[in-house]
């Protein structure tokens, strides 16, 4: 399993998406956001609580998703 440390999905949180560290802010959110033509220093500015770590890791996982494998994350502490 590829480890994605600051990837979580909790059935109790945004329906189970995955989301950067138990937060209310999903994986297709901020891909959405980068592929829309935000910079990663724009999304950082709307949303002061993320890393730049967490929105990279989030391209990392949804690139590796997009290669169609399954991965059971653990739930958010």
């Amino acid at each position: 399993m590829t480890d994605f440390a600051r990837i979580s999905q909790d059935p109790a949180v945004m329906g189970g998406k995955p989301c950067i560290r138990g937060q209310r802010v999903t994986v297709g959110m901020i891909v959405g956001q980068i592929g829309g033509g935000r910079t990663i220093e724009a999304l950082l500015a709307d949303y002061p609580y993320l890393e730049r770590e967490d929105v990279l890791e989030a391209l990392r996982y949804a690139a590796w998703r997009a290669e169609e494998r399954e991965v059971d994350l653990q739930r958010a502490s």
